[in-house]
């Protein structure tokens, strides 16, 4: 795998891995993200930016993809209707659910 080297840049290394990260993350332009980083104080023309987005884009692209979970067969439900004692029941989260069957109150 590449070996990323920030040598012979005017930048640190996390303002251009920050830069590249809300670039390829958000599918900012690179005017937006040098808006976003001159809001931090940070002046970096949109220039810059895509230049560092071509350069360390792929790599920094497959590292976020690459953290990122795979998709799986199982579902995490935030939100169900319940019916108990035939009556039925809106609950979010697990918890309510678990206090809701039970006959705990809140």
């Amino acid at each position: 795998m590449d070996k990323l080297s920030y040598r012979r840049h005017r930048f640190p290394r996390i303002v251009i891995q920050q830069a590249v990260w809300l670039y390829f993350r958000f599918a900012l332009s690179y005017r937006d993200v040098e808006d976003m980083l001159a809001e931090r104080g940070i002046d970096v023309s949109y220039e810059t930016v895509r230049r560092w987005a071509l350069k360390f884009g792929t790599i920094i692209a497959r590292k976020l993809r690459r953290g990122r979970p795979r998709p799986d067969g199982r579902w995490h439900l935030d939100e169900v209707f319940v019916s108990v004692n035939g009556k039925q029941l809106y609950r979010a989260g697990l918890g309510n659910l678990n206090r809701a069957i039970s006959g705990v109150s809140a």
